[in-house]
């Protein structure tokens, strides 16, 4: 597992956007864009992106901290291949196939955190370690001429940087775009953050609705009206990239308070950081806790979004933990699934009635133009 990072300074990058924001800077003149509404509804348009991107870039799977210990092991099914994420005894990350070498049977079974020291098939009890390595087959004399040494579970390029755990399924996948996130990454600690709570939502939209949500702030004082929507000022907002992920920050409504930028702790209470990590997952960074959401595409018009909500250390008294269950309800509960989550399902609704044949995107909503125009150039 990464070493935990104790970092009480924001990197060099996002304190060059903060300072960008809190000093007034002016944005860029607005534009307005227009998308083809297609890019939502079209199967053709589906495949092209799961042939191009899904099989060809990294992917972010979860956060380390869903894995601390060794010898630990969970099945992800979420990208529609069959996966086994693990963390051996040396606390090395594999991502191997759910998938026995001897008759195909499905090896994890459960959703949740297993042990991974042997990893035993249900139907004949062919036996692997938790790197994957086939330690085991009963009645080896009934396989004359097999080397276990010849048949691991198979295994996919697979990186853990920053707090976070990535998987290709392209043997050749260039990872260097997601070390790049680290420095930010580990200014946040997040190797060493704790996993409060999880769950997956499925989502009667296409992906890409649910990125656009979080690519623009146009939305949070109307949308989120009811919940988060008196935290932030209207339009105070910043944004730039770190290779084809966008990093952007939301002012709070004190956002202009006399701070030290350098405080990490008062930076965090004025502005929220939001980072779209390319290309299906978002990143939420409250001033106390983090929401990682991975969006997981399945057919055109659906996908599944996992939220996982990360903290400094486990609650140590009922205190602590009744704070962070109304922190995981109104986030999970009442802010995504009640709100952006619906919102990506209703226009996903209203494009498939067929009765608007373009999207259209204003100035608070450049985010969403760029990310299209990135996802176009790869197809």
């Amino acid at each position: 597992m990464d070493m935990p990072a104790k970092a009480s300074r924001p990197s060099e990058g996002q304190r060059a956007l903060a300072e960008k924001l809190v000093s007034g800077e002016k944005p860029a003149e607005p534009r307005v864009v227009e998308l083809d509404a297609s890019v939502y509804i079209d199967p053709l348009r589906f495949e092209q992106e799961r042939r191009a991107i899904f099989e060809k870039w990294p992917l972010l799977l979860a956060p380390s901290a869903l894995l601390p210990d060794n010898n630990t092991a969970i099945a992800h099914d979420g990208y529609g291949v069959p996966l086994i994420i693990s963390r051996d005894g040396d606390g090395r990350v594999h991502v191997m196939a759910n998938v026995c070498r001897h008759r195909g049977t499905r090896l994890i079974e459960s959703a949740g955190v297993v042990s991974s020291k042997r990893i035993i098939c249900p139907y004949h009890a062919w036996t692997y370690g938790s790197d994957g390595k086939l330690m085991a087959i009963p009645r080896a004399d009934c396989f004359p001429g097999i080397d276990k040494a010849d048949r691991p579970l198979m295994q996919f390029p697979a990186l853990e940087s920053g707090g976070f755990i990535w998987f290709a399924q392209a043997p050749d996948a260039d990872f260097s775009q997601v070390e790049a996130l680290a420095e930010d990454m580990e200014a946040f600690g997040m190797s060493g953050l704790h996993l409060y709570r999880r769950k997956t939502h499925q989502v009667t939209s296409n992906w890409k609705q649910v990125m656009d949500a979080f690519l623009e702030s146009y939305h949070v004082q109307r949308l989120h009206a009811e919940t988060i929507a008196p935290f932030f000022t209207d339009g105070i907002a910043a944004a730039d990239f770190i290779g084809p992920h966008q990093r952007a920050i939301v002012g709070r409504a004190d956002y202009l308070s006399d701070i030290d930028r350098d405080d990490w702790a008062a930076l965090r209470r004025v502005l929220t950081y939001t980072y779209a990590f390319f290309p299906t997952s978002i990143l939420i960074v409250s001033p106390d806790y983090i929401n990682l959401l991975v969006v997981m595409p399945q057919t055109v018009g659906t996908c599944l979004v996992e939220d996982f909500m990360l903290i400094n250390e486990p609650p140590q008294t009922p205190q602590a933990e009744a704070h962070w269950e109304r922190s995981w309800e109104l986030l999970d509960g009442g802010t995504f699934a009640a709100e952006d989550f619906r919102a990506a399902t209703l226009c996903q609704r209203g494009i498939e009635s067929g009765m608007v044949k373009t999207v259209t995107v204003g100035g608070l909503e450049d985010g969403i133009a760029v990310f299209h125009q990135r996802l176009g150039s790869l197809l």
